[in-house]
């Protein structure tokens, strides 16, 4: 398998972190990557990487990184069509989590995923985060303890 790292998104980088894109029938779950870097830009406490494959990008991460919270927020995950079920999700998750386990008061991390056919939510479930009961937005909330 590739090595799978989160990296800075740069000016050398951004055009090929954009271009990524989930398959067509995802669309509609996740946000393109140019609008999550735009958000990201004019929000502080945005925190976001490429995920890449070895040298190749493959996809893209953004955390609400809040030091005064104790709930870290994954904001945006994606995997671009083509790069999905290799494993890459599951590692830059690892590395999201190994992160946040830095972060002063970090206790958990919540994440929302549309409820719909194709949504990441089996995958969460997966990796341990489980249900809340909530719902924000559309999405359901679920939740990993540290």
């Amino acid at each position: 398998m590739a090595e799978v790292t989160l990296r800075e998104v740069t000016k050398e980088t951004v055009r090929s972190v954009i271009d990524l894109e989930v398959a067509e029938n995802q669309s509609h779950l996740v946000a393109p990557n140019a609008m999550s870097i735009a958000e990201a830009y004019f929000e502080p406490k945005a925190w976001f990487r490429a995920i890449y494959a070895d040298d190749e990008p493959v996809g893209f991460i953004m955390l609400a990184d809040d030091p005064d919270a104790s709930r870290y927020y994954l904001w945006r995950m994606m995997l671009a069509e083509g790069q999905q079920r290799k494993g890459y999700g599951r590692r830059a998750l690892e590395l999201l989590v190994d992160y946040v386990r830095t972060r002063p008061n970090a206790t958990e991390i919540t994440v929302g995923s549309v409820p719909e056919e194709g949504s990441p939510q089996a995958f969460y479930e997966g990796f341990g985060f489980v249900p809340t009961g909530e719902v924000h937005r559309g999405e359901v909330m679920l939740r990993l303890e540290l």
